[in-house]
């Protein structure tokens, strides 16, 4: 070992018994010294002749939690890990592992080339790389299938979610359950025990198990899967290990495994994983900024946000207080809560007792002044910025000092809402996206005079109730609506030049996105932020509203509905698209799905660029998280200004201009030096 190697790996003996500990702290990542430490101390024990068996076990609150991903597309360092695994299960000595915590990806591989496996029952085992789009590289999908049989393997890889360890004893992934608090004498003991049976090599093992459950994940999947390449790669090595011999399943293991480690998927989905670590950062706050205590909640309207608001409070005990102007609306809006819980319950979400313990901390009332003890108050109404001034006017008056007031506009300018009150600095935005209680996405809207500690206190409380949380800056719809209205204008421009709903639909769909446009404007409602006049007609959009085309709910809206809300093409819309056409003497025209993608998706590239400038986003990856997770952008994707560096920031720019647009000064900077963002 060289002097600048970090000592990450010891040995101790426990008669003739050899410890191997590993200690890397904060997870015990295979780090490049870990791999080095592990290889040096196997080849110890394997060579001391009074060692009879080994134990591989961890310090810290975990086993082996995975690769060091850091160390990804960095040249390689120390011994190659397939090579340290191999002579880990070629042991001539018993190897049993001992897991704590969590033994995930590289972990559980290298619990598998260990002979035996003994666990406390809080430990949890899984190989979660699908979530980053990869698949266990160093043999975890070929010797799964002989440890725990195809039917589990192929779940496990594919889905990538953690077992419990009681699951795992049963499926034969762990032989022994320990006491929590004696892991390392348990381990030991079963180890001594284990000398006379001697190793049992994994990759000897048999595959066991029915193959076409592989082709039943994939039907149950799919649309889960769509746009998705890891599940079905990590599919095909499982299904490779049911008929080709140990050796070559693992070379066809690391072929797959390398397709997908240097694809753009993987890359994506591995941008967005330290995306949304690093949004939770605020740029130039200091780092012992004290939080507020937030032990009581206020919610300002009892409608779907509202409610839906509140839930997320409720289902980490947090007492709400939620408001309404009118009795019959308030006792619909608990009604919906209460009717939301039951359904969770029913399918085993929450017991019926939880249910009502969350709705015994909420308060419904229909007086403002009830909200005067809430650490954090939330409106919740309707977006009409005199509305909102009056309500954050009274709570000036009523809430007690150091109280955090927030508006959960979606568009407004929260500075000017923040003058109604005597205290600019306890207000901000909190933008939660609907369904509130399901959506990930909160965007944590900065004011020019908001404190920093309710800056920070915002933020946190958006983790502690399981969001995403972003620091946005105030401008007309933030960072994921702002985004969002270049893509509506083209293509309400691109319905008046030829293109029809269901195309521009279509190829949004196409490119992985939830819904398109329209099928998200008639979801939404086609009236919203409609001006109600139906004399007052000035676009296709005016002209649906004034026929009661609101979408969804009235089953018509850009498309026609039927009773299970299943779109079909509507003669109307056409014939009313035509209409406009005529009037504005616009030709109809043939326009490419190429087209369309230039002219919705690039535009949005083009506002986050701008988003940048302004600097109302604190990073790029900001806007990928917000368009991941409040849009449902794909993820094998990165999020918009992840995948313009994939387009080419230089086709975009050349593409923009092309159709006219005006193009962001950050964006040409990076299409004339030819990066990404």
């Amino acid at each position: 070992m060289s002097d600048e190697t970090p000592v990450s790996v010891t040995m101790q003996k426990d008669g003739d018994v050899a410890v191997v500990i590993v200690n890397n702290p904060p997870v015990n990542a295979l780090s490049w010294h870990v791999r080095q430490g592990l290889k040096d101390n196997f080849e110890a024990a394997l060579a001391d002749g009074g060692v009879k068996a080994i134990v591989l076990r961890c310090d810290g609150a975990t086993f082996i939690a995975g690769a060091d991903i850091s160390e990804f597309g960095k040249p390689p360092r120390g011994p190659d890990f397939n090579a340290v695994l191999n002579m880990i299960e070629a042991s001539s000595k018993p190897v049993v592992a001992a897991i704590h915590g969590t033994a995930l990806g590289g972990g559980l591989e290298t619990a598998l080339v260990c002979h035996y496996r003994v666990a406390v029952p809080s430990a949890k085992l899984g190989v979660p790389e699908v979530k980053l789009g990869l698949l266990p590289g160093a043999g975890g999908t070929q010797r799964l299938p002989r440890v725990v049989g195809v039917e589990a393997a192929a779940t496990m890889t594919s889905l990538g979610d953690p077992l419990p360890a009681a699951k795992a004893k049963d499926l034969g992934l762990v032989d022994e359950l320990a006491g929590e608090d004696s892991l390392a004498a348990d381990a030991i003991a079963y180890a001594r025990a284990k000398i006379a049976d001697g190793p049992r090599p994994t990759r000897n093992r048999a595959v066991f198990g029915d193959v076409a459950v592989i082709e039943q994940l994939k039907t149950a999947n799919a649309k889960r899967w769509r746009g998705f390449e890891a599940p079905y790669a990590n599919l095909a090595c499982v299904e490779a290990a049911t008929r080709l011999p140990f050796d070559e399943g693992l070379a066809f293991e690391r072929e797959q495994f390398m397709k997908l480690m240097f694809g753009s998927q993987s890359a994506a989905q591995r941008h967005i994983f330290f995306a949304e670590r690093q949004a939770a950062k605020i740029d130039g706050l200091p780092k012992n900024t004290q939080l507020r205590d937030i032990r009581k909640v206020g919610v300002i309207g009892a409608g779907t946000m509202g409610g839906g608001i509140s839930m997320n409070f409720l289902q980490k005990g947090i007492p709400v207080t939620i408001v309404e102007m009118q009795q019959e609306a308030l006792d619909r809006g608990v009604g919906v809560i209460r009717k939301n819980y039951d359904a969770s319950a029913a399918k085993g979400r929450f017991k019926p007792e939880q249910v009502d313990q969350m709705m015994g901390i909420l308060t419904p009332t229909l007086n403002l002044d009830d909200l005067a003890d809430c650490d954090l108050i939330i409106e919740a109404v309707y977006e009409d910025m005199g509305v909102k001034k009056d309500i954050f006017g009274k709570l000036d008056t009523i809430a007690k000092p150091g109280a955090i007031l927030a508006s959960n506009t979606s568009y407004l300018d929260v500075d000017e809402i923040a003058t109604a009150t005597s205290r600019p600095g306890d207000v901000l935005g909190m933008h939660f996206f609907s369904p509130a209680n399901v959506m990930k996405l909160l965007e944590v809207v900065r004011g020019d005079k908001t404190a920093p500690d309710a800056l920070a206190t915002a933020m946190a409380i958006g983790k502690k109730i399981g969001k995403v949380a972003v620091v946005a800056g105030v401008c007309d719809g933030f960072i994921g609506n702002r985004m969002l209205k270049p893509r509506q204008v083209e293509a309400m421009k691109l319905l008046m030049e030829g293109a029809t709903p269901a195309q521009v639909d279509k190829v949004h769909v196409e490119f992985g996105m939830p819904m398109g446009p329209f099928q998200m404007s008639d979801l939404a409602g086609v009236d919203i932020g409609w001006h109600r006049d139906p004399n007052r007609i000035e676009s296709i959009r005016d002209a649906l509203c004034a026929e009661g085309r609101w979408g969804q709910k009235k089953q018509a809206g850009f498309y026609d509905y039927d009773e299970k809300r299943n779109p079909s093409e509507s003669a109307r819309v056409a014939e009313l698209i035509e209409q406009f056409r005529a009037k504005a003497g616009v030709e109809k025209r043939e326009i490419t799905d190429q087209e369309i993608i230039e002219r919705t998706l690039y535009p949005m590239v083009n506002e986050g660029a701008l988003i940048l400038t302004e600097g109302k986003a604190q990073r790029a990856s900001d806007i990928d998280v917000v368009w991941i997770y409040g849009y449902g952008w794909p993820v094998y994707r990165g999020g918009p200004m992840f995948w313009a560096g994939l387009e080419g920031t230089d086709k975009i720019v050349a593409a923009l201009e092309k159709h006219g647009f005006e193009v962001a000064p950050l964006l040409k900077e990076k299409a004339e030096a030819k990066t990404g963002f």
